[in-house]
């Protein structure tokens, strides 16, 4: 990443694109860890291209003693507990701000399974050194807590057929992001895992991995930015291929969403048709279970003048960046505050964005700033510090919004 802005131009004329979004970064990076855990083959299709993807395939083809993860969570946390059963004595590392998110609550699930990690720098914190389970599992019943990250309870779950005695997973306290729980299981069960999850306990047997073959479905995540564009366009009309209405993705939970912000979704065999309608006057939402929408719709709803009460943001702090401070300073830009008051955050809107000319969006190394903020094109000029972030999750973004309109200046 370096000093690279791209500015949009206000979008001026009627919004009309066909678009091929790019697949589920979550999908893929799942299939990937339970294709390595099968011994029997498993065929993937319309793997995701994100740098996060590209790294997990990588990594799991590495021979090498340490792994590098660069800036992918959901890749650290995965062959964290992948590498435990299949490939000890190695080294997990990453950049200097994956050396700051936390794993010590996986790392203590594995350890009571009977796992070696070994903490390098600071306890608690990566990177770490996967010893294996030199003594096999001690316990098959472990708790965790349900609120902090679903990709622990992923990364445990994902494991759990190959272990010895199988796992019995109890999720303590409130359960964040249910839908990326269900969306594993989901997965596993596809390639012939059988499950019970009852209230906060899913149990999982000792059995394998079939074979099969799965295509990876287009990512909801990235749909969102597409509906908060005809949201706030005033003409469009937006197709996206290769989304599914019966889809595994908790943020499919974005058509609920802009249903009321503005946008109706129409689905056929090739994807959803996305055209405008009337918008609610407020809103209030409760994000645990799709966290990745929270700032398109802060954005969405500060640009439509719209109030927004949101519930389930506690897992932003500990994102790419600080999520909700970097919201709250970036759109303050657009006359917008968000303000916290214990578990609830309130954004007010402030004055009309359609009298601000230009915005300049600081995206902190953070892909979902860059992508959350476009969208304001549709009202103003945009620039995008470090636009490039995009790769992590979606690298033909900004072709993709020229080639609905969306003229860029470098």
């Amino acid at each position: 990443m370096g000093d690279k802005i791209l500015q949009l131009q206000r979008v001026k004329k009627p919004i009309h694109a066909r678009i091929q979004l790019a697949s589920s970064k979550s999908e893929s990076n799942r299939s990937l860890i339970i294709q390595a855990l099968s011994k029997e083959k498993i065929d993937l299709q319309n793997l995701s291209e994100a740098r996060d993807t590209q790294t997990m395939m990588r990594l799991l083809q590495s021979d090498e003693q340490e792994l590098n993860v660069l800036d992918a969570g959901t890749t650290m946390r995965f062959l964290l507990a992948y590498c435990t059963v299949a490939k000890p004595g190695k080294i997990l590392h990453g950049t200097p701000r994956m050396h700051q998110r936390p794993v010590k609550l996986l790392v203590d699930a594995l350890s009571k399974l009977g796992a070696s990690v070994q903490y390098l720098q600071n306890e608690g914190y990566p990177p770490v050194r996967l010893e294996g389970l030199p003594e096999g599992q001690k316990e098959s019943a472990v708790s965790i807590r349900g609120d902090v990250s679903s990709q622990y309870i992923s990364a445990l779950l994902m494991i759990a057929p190959v272990l010895p005695q199988g796992l019995k997973l109890t999720l303590e306290g409130k359960i964040g992001s249910r839908p990326y729980i269900a969306m594993t299981l989901g997965l596993m069960e596809r390639f012939g895992i059988q499950y019970l999850w009852e209230d906060a306990v899913i149990t999982i047997e000792h059995q394998a991995y079939q074979k099969g073959s799965y295509t990876i479905e287009s990512d909801w995540s990235g749909a969102s930015y597409w509906y908060s564009l005809v949201a706030l366009a005033k003409q469009a009309e937006v197709k996206l291929l290769g989304l599914r209405e019966d889809s595994l993705q908790g943020d499919i939970a974005i058509v609920e969403i802009m249903d009321k912000l503005g946008v109706t979704s129409t689905f056929d065999e090739e994807g959803v048709l996305l055209q405008k309608k009337e918008a609610v006057e407020e809103l209030a939402y409760d994000f645990s279970d799709c966290p990745d929408l929270a700032q398109t719709v802060a954005v969405t709803c500060a640009a439509k003048g719209i109030p927004c009460t949101m519930m389930g943001l506690e897992s932003l702090y500990i994102k790419e960046t600080d999520r909700v401070a970097a919201l709250r300073e970036e759109l303050s830009k657009i006359g917008a505050s968000l303000l916290e008051d214990k578990e609830t955050w309130e954004l007010k809107p402030g004055v009309n964005p359609k009298e601000i000319e230009k915005v300049q969006i600081h995206t902190y190394e953070d892909h979902r700033m860059a992508m959350a903020f476009a969208p304001l094109a549709a009202l103003m000029d945009v620039i995008i510090e470090d636009p490039d972030v995009v790769v992590k999750s979606y690298p033909g973004f900004w072709k993709d919004l020229g080639q609905a309109g969306v003229v860029q200046l470098a």
